[in-house]
């Protein structure tokens, strides 16, 4: 009978591996957030979400963009994707983007 197996230690938390993906690949989504480290983009969005309290003034989202008119979603402060184009009212939106600017 084999002995149960034992999962090695990580060498950072999924919230440190989030920022160290914004630091280094530039903007990215949240789908390519939770493939990285693997998780739901659920749990991604809630690290997410605490990663821009921490680091505020560093973290910059780039904004949603509708696919069929056009429309940015720039005053949106909601870290998912929006649902509906309020101008056009299509579904189609491209993913908002997230990144860390250089700090201070």
């Amino acid at each position: 009978m084999k002995p149960p197996r034992i999962p090695r230690e990580a060498e950072h938390s999924i919230r440190q591996a989030i920022v160290k993906l914004l630091r280094v690949s530039g903007s990215v989504a949240i789908r390519q957030i939770s493939q990285s480290v693997h998780i739901s983009e659920k749990e991604a969005l809630g690290h997410l979400e605490h990663i821009r309290k921490t680091y505020k003034d560093e973290f910059v989202m780039l904004p949603s963009e509708c696919t069929k008119c056009g429309f940015t979603f720039e005053d949106r402060n909601r870290l998912k994707k929006p649902g509906k184009c309020p101008k056009c009212r299509g579904e189609r939106i491209d993913e908002p983007a997230y990144t860390l600017r250089a700090g201070p």
